[in-house]
């Protein structure tokens, strides 16, 4: 692994994320993704489902540019109801590990009042790095 996480001296370990990832590499971003499948449909209309597909989306925009999960070091994630995102908070815990694996890049959730997709409830923007060795 090409980062190191940056975890200050005396600091509660945040759950679920880091604080700051310092990393070098050849970058790869995706654009907002949503919880829809290939052809733009929503087959989802809960936090969880879209939650889903949209990590899954994400997995596939990455291959493109050559990486993987475990090069992930910032996910920004717009919701549509901070609440839901909470209160399903469990479930997309367990969808993250199932997708992701034990992936814990910088996040921010900004809950938004909404997207550009009507149907949509999460969008996520992220930032990978390919280790030099492999860019």
């Amino acid at each position: 692994m090409a980062h190191r996480v940056l975890q200050p001296a005396g600091w509660q370990r945040p759950k679920g994320y880091a604080n700051g990832i310092a990393a070098s590499g050849r970058f790869v971003f995706t654009a907002g993704v949503v919880g829809w499948t290939a052809n733009e449909t929503f087959e989802a209309d809960d936090m969880p489902g879209q939650f889903r597909q949209a990590l899954a989306n994400i997995v596939a925009i990455l291959a493109e540019g050559g990486a993987e999960p475990q090069h992930i070091v910032r996910i920004t994630c717009y919701v549509t109801n901070k609440r839901d995102y909470l209160a399903s908070a469990a479930e997309i815990g367990v969808i993250w590990r199932e997708i992701l694996g034990k992936v814990f890049p910088c996040m921010a959730v900004v809950e938004v009042s909404a997207l550009v997709e009507d149907a949509a409830l999460v969008e996520m923007e992220v930032t990978a790095i390919v280790p030099e060795t492999l860019a």
